[in-house]
């Protein structure tokens, strides 16, 4: 586990953001990283290089970053400026991204607790080198008018109450059991269509991920989500994704969502 700098005045940690594979040097001037006081740098562990930033430890402290934790917006912007660090060495060189807030106490623990962990990172680097991330998101078909909800009744003048017609509640019963299968049977096309996808997309990937669907108030307006995989993708075939898609999209009729390319963060943590 890293190590969480003292609150000590003046004493300062490694933050460390990637561990790379790269010969050449690495352009980080464009890139701040979580704090304006110190250049985002590398560390050599021989064949490897982090990137690191020396920072206030007391801004790391458990305590610290319990409160930070708090607050959304601080927390955001912690992110942004990781992922900005993370990315911009993902563009010249094979990255392995390590978790927010990895720090240690100065540059010699750094470097033997990341050494320790060379295996593990070289092997990863392996997985991932000229690979991506992509993001593939399923939602069901969109009924015809809308959706399978039954019409709103309107109001009615308030005049005497009429005598039910024969069968009426016999009626009523049938079409709520209609309208549930109906229902089910959506259902049930809609995971099979996640299936099918998930499947033709896995045969293009070296490696998935399936995750949790988003509900339905989250996964834009009233649209269903019925799949939320992530997909690590060899450079040279994301056109060939990019068609994939659009033919499951006419086969399928879903509605199939595709986001990336991204530094593969989701397949560095397997190996």
């Amino acid at each position: 586990m890293p190590e969480r700098g003292p609150g000590t005045p003046g004493a300062h940690a490694i933050y460390v953001y990637a561990v790379c594979r790269t010969e050449a040097p690495l352009a980080l001037g464009a890139v701040t990283g979580v704090t304006r006081d110190e250049p985002v740098r590398t560390l050599s562990l021989g064949p490897l290089t982090a990137v690191v930033q020396t920072v206030a430890a007391a801004e790391f402290t458990d305590a610290a970053w319990q409160e930070r934790l708090s607050d959304a917006v601080e927390l955001e912007r912690y992110a942004r400026a990781h992922h900005a660090v993370v990315s911009a060495v993902a563009g010249h060189a094979p990255t392995v991204p390590l978790p927010l807030a990895t720090l240690y106490q100065g540059e010699d623990r750094a470097r033997r607790a990341l050494n320790d962990e060379a295996a593990r990172f070289h092997t990863a680097l392996k997985r991932i080198e000229h690979h991506a991330e992509w993001g593939v998101k399923v939602f069901a078909p969109s009924l015809p008018g809308g959706g399978d909800a039954a019409p709103a009744l309107r109001p009615s003048a308030p005049v005497e109450r009429a005598r039910p017609a024969p069968g009426a509640g016999r009626a009523y019963l049938d079409r709520k059991r209609n309208q549930r299968a109906h229902r089910e049977q959506r259902q049930e096309d809609s995971l099979r269509i996640a299936e099918a996808v998930d499947a033709d997309v896995s045969r293009l990937a070296k490696a998935s991920r399936r995750l949790r669907p988003h509900g339905q108030g989250t996964a834009g307006g009233t649209r269903v989500q019925v799949l939320n995989a992530t997909y690590l993708v060899a450079e040279d075939r994301s056109d060939e994704l990019q068609a994939l898609a659009a033919g499951l999209r006419a086969r399928t009729g879903a509605d199939i969502e595709v986001s990336g390319p991204w530094v593969p963060y989701s397949f560095v943590g397997e190996v």
